[in-house]
């Protein structure tokens, strides 16, 4: 079984050994969201999990199998809490996307900037280790101030720990997924302890720290009695919600790449060492299998066509969108302010070079922006040295729509691959099947429902467009000169 902790909703999957989906279950989650500020409460996490673990028993139950394996969680990246030794909140979660500590992201990088650049990181405002200096108060604005008598003690605890907490009835190691965004430092495994004391951090308590896919205990009494799991069914440790994407696409070997288009759009692939980028803008997690996971997520996506087209017939909007390749403008559809990859521009806009003639034609514009940035994307990773090998898989949301599918790999010039079930609650089902058996489950869990082929003749259509974009990108100095001349010239 899989759960995914998602923005809105929490999701539980239960899957057979070849893949067969025998059961699912969701529940809602709400949130507080005001500016740049987005909290939810951990307690509405546990109950969602427990009502969605429940639906999916119910239908195994029905079906005549109900025996759960084990069971992994992810979550989204770069959420985080407070609680006490006990388990119990002492703050709210500041959610993935929360930006409220700019400064203290600033002044995180600053003082660890020997590790960060070692590590190839920089230290964002939605990162948890700068959550961490705005919830404790240490760090920007309080000089070398230290955590408060009253946190000091408290345990850092990434989403998914608070639910495997939960679930094992004891604090739990948290996985190396989840911890990259709170400084982890993947090549030594270990906590950047010298950091932590330079931001007056040492007063926390920061968790041990495993692999993905290791057993971290197994269901005890209470919460089999609020889930229905069995007592005694093991709990893996996960990965976060775009690496478990990553893993049920069936892109897990080196040279694959997969790219979620939702909201926005993340780029995840698979590379035999750690892929380095000066720019910090690309940062590489670790698979169970001891490889890298390269990847970075733009804030290009989906979401600029719910807030054009709010209620609108997409459906409709794509057969018009078919007989405007390309649209006579070309878009960069930001879904907020500020890109965060293939480049980090904090100021960058939505960009429309142009004025659409008509709604058909912005709409289309909107699509080939997105494919034409996530051609961009791929050209970034091309740049810095990734091998991409045999077709790259597309989930997410948006692969609901066939026609941008087929768009999208004619933009690239590369197959495309769509799984048949392919979302992050799976991906943490194929982790507790190789937890449990040992094996490779992504080969036999994860089914492709088809590969489409890119038609070079309608991806030939977009290569002006692109060039167009990397100059107008590069003229507002958003874009490096060095990736926009390779761009032009390899992507």
């Amino acid at each position: 079984m899989g759960v995914d902790l998602g923005t809105q909703s929490v999701r539980a999957l239960a899957v057979t050994d070849d893949g067969r989906v025998l059961g699912r279950g969701s529940a809602p989650l709400t949130g507080h969201r005001e500016g740049d500020r987005h909290e939810q409460l951990p307690a509405d996490w546990w109950r969602g999990a427990a009502d969605a673990i429940r639906q999916t028993l119910s239908v195994l139950s029905s079906s005549g199998r109900a025996r759960v394996r084990g069971v992994a969680v992810c979550g989204t990246s770069g959420t985080v809490l407070l609680t006490d030794a006990r388990r119990v909140p002492l703050t709210p979660a500041l959610m993935y996307d929360d930006g409220r500590a700019g400064a203290e992201a600033r002044y995180a990088q600053e003082t660890g900037a020997d590790v960060w650049d070692a590590l190839g990181l920089r230290i964002q405002p939605s990162w948890a280790l700068a959550k961490l200096l705005w919830l404790t108060g240490a760090g920007a604005g309080a000089g070398a101030k230290s955590v408060t008598h009253t946190l000091q003690g408290a345990r850092v605890c990434h989403q998914p720990d608070f639910i495997t907490a939960r679930l094992v009835g004891r604090p739990v190691p948290t996985d190396s997924s989840h911890a990259l965004k709170t400084g982890y430092d993947l090549h030594t495994r270990s906590w950047p302890t010298a950091v932590h004391d330079r931001l007056g951090l040492s007063g926390l308590d920061f968790p041990d720290v495993v692999a993905p896919g290791t057993p971290l205990g197994s269901v005890c009494a209470e919460a089999a009695a609020d889930t229905g799991l069995a007592e005694g069914t093991p709990v893996i440790a996960g990965m976060t919600d775009g690496c478990a994407a990553q893993l049920g696409s069936g892109a897990w070997e080196v040279g694959r790449w997969n790219t979620v288009l939702g909201t926005t759009l993340v780029l995840k692939g698979v590379t035999a060492t750690p892929l380095r980028d000066p720019a910090g803008v690309l940062y590489n997690h670790r698979s169970p299998d001891g490889h890298w996971l390269p990847g970075g997520a733009s804030s290009v996506g989906a979401g600029a066509l719910t807030h054009a087209f709010p209620g609108a017939d997409l459906a409709r909007l794509d057969r018009l969108a078919a007989d405007r390749e390309p649209a006579s403008v070309v878009a960069y559809p930001l879904v907020s302010r500020g890109e965060r990859f293939p480049f980090l521009a904090p100021d960058a806009e939505a960009l429309t070079l142009g004025r659409p003639s008509d709604d058909a034609d912005h709409y289309a514009a909107l699509l080939q922006g997105v494919a034409l940035a996530e051609r961009l994307c791929l050209a970034y990773v091309r740049f810095l040295g990734a091998p991409i090998d045999g077709p790259v898989t597309f989930t997410g949301g948006a692969t609901r729509s066939d026609y941008w599918n087929q768009l999208r790999a004619d933009v690239l010039g590369r197959p495309a691959a769509l799984p048949e079930q392919a979302d992050s609650a799976l991906g943490m089902a194929v982790l507790a099947a190789h937890a449990v058996t040992g094996d490779d489950a992504a080969r036999r869990m994860v089914r492709i429902r088809t590969i489409l082929e890119p038609r070079p003749e309608a991806g030939r259509r977009f290569d002006g467009p692109f060039v167009t974009l990397v100059d107008a990108l590069e003229r507002r100095g958003w874009l490096p000169s060095d990736t926009a001349t390779y761009a032009r010239e390899h992507g």
